[in-house]
Formats: structure tokens, C-alpha cells, sequence
């Protein structure tokens, strides 16, 4: 690409790239850093730093996003902060017996079962469209569990690749979704 092309020429899947490599990625060891000192509990941060990309990201489509750093760290403070909020749910005691209960089912219909099968047949479908690279770091994070930073080193690239790439499929995967019924609205 020619240096002198302005981000306006750009197409946007391009001039998104770019934008989130320039104004988002270089703050990424800040806030590795501020969420290690503010939620020391949370352990690995990989995550939060995932679910903060994508939420940025989805705001940014929408153009709301002004002041990228300001709005990752307090998108990624609430993202914690969420994480606590669902960990701190109090367990209901149950309405009827234990004997009562035993004789319910508690197995999904045969609907239900038949439509989580197109769903994950779609899914598949998917993550089989993502490019080569993304493809990969895909399923090694969501179906192999691995950590970003564990990724980079088996693939020899850097952790942020790894993120972007991470991104770029997560925001993919969901307009393939969005594209076919399975996913609706903003989420």
C-alpha cells in the first residue's frame, strides 16, 4: 500500500485495522497492568482484555467511541467489574423437595436440541470462513483453551497479532451469525 494513502481512501475493513492498531493496541500493556493492580483476584486477564477489545470494538462501529484509551480502561474496569457481580450470586433454596424434583426432566427437547445443532453447524461454518491465520488463533483460544499469551509463542508472533486476530474473528464470526438469524440486534 502506498504510505501516502490517507485512512479516508482506505477501505473500511482497513481503515478499522488500522485504527485499532494505532489507537488501541499500543495502550494494551497499560492496561494489562492497571487491571493486574485493580483485580489482582481475577488471576489471567486474557479475557477481560478480549471481552474489552470486542465491546470497543462494537462501540466504534456505532461511532461512539471519541477517546479509544479512556473508553478501553473504563469498558475493561466494568467488564471486571461484571465478573464480580456474577460471581457474588447468591444460591436460592429450592421451592419443592428433593423427591418431588427427581421426577422431572431436566434434559432439553427435542426443538432445543435440534436447533443448538444448526446453531453450532452454522458457527462452524463460520470460523471455517475466517482467514487462514485467524482461523487458527481462533480455535486455539475458544476450542483449545489456550492463553493469548501462549498462542504468540506457538505461532512465533506477537501478542497483539494474536488480539487483533482474536478481534477480527470475534466481529467476523458475528456478522456471519447476525447474517443467517442466529444472533439478533447489537449484542
Amino acid at each position: 500500500m502506498n504510505p501516502t494513502t490517507s485512512a479516508q481512501t482506505l477501505p473500511p475493513a482497513h481503515a478499522d485495522a488500522r485504527w485499532f492498531a494505532e489507537e488501541v493496541l499500543p495502550h494494551e500493556p497499560a492496561l494489562r497492568a492497571f487491571l493486574r493492580a485493580k483485580f489482582p483476584a481475577l488471576g489471567d486477564i486474557d479475557d477481560l482484555v478480549q471481552e474489552a477489545y470486542a465491546r470497543l470494538w462494537r462501540a466504534k462501529q456505532t461511532g461512539e467511541v471519541r477517546h479509544p484509551k479512556a473508553f478501553l480502561f473504563t469498558t475493561a474496569r466494568n467488564a471486571a467489574l461484571d465478573i464480580f457481580r456474577r460471581s457474588q450470586v447468591v444460591a436460592m433454596e429450592p421451592l419443592v423437595s428433593g423427591a418431588a424434583s427427581a421426577v422431572l426432566e431436566d434434559r432439553p427437547g427435542a426443538a432445543e436440541i435440534v436447533n443448538r445443532a444448526q446453531e453450532i453447524e452454522i458457527l462452524r461454518h463460520a470460523i471455517a470462513a475466517l482467514p487462514d491465520r485467524c482461523r487458527e488463533i481462533m480455535t486455539l483460544q475458544k476450542l483449545s483453551g489456550l492463553a493469548n499469551a501462549e498462542i504468540a509463542t506457538r505461532l512465533g508472533i506477537s501478542i497483539h497479532t494474536v488480539n487483533a486476530q482474536l478481534v477480527t474473528g470475534l466481529m467476523r464470526c458475528r456478522t456471519y451469525l447476525k447474517a443467517r438469524g442466529v444472533l439478533r440486534g447489537k449484542s
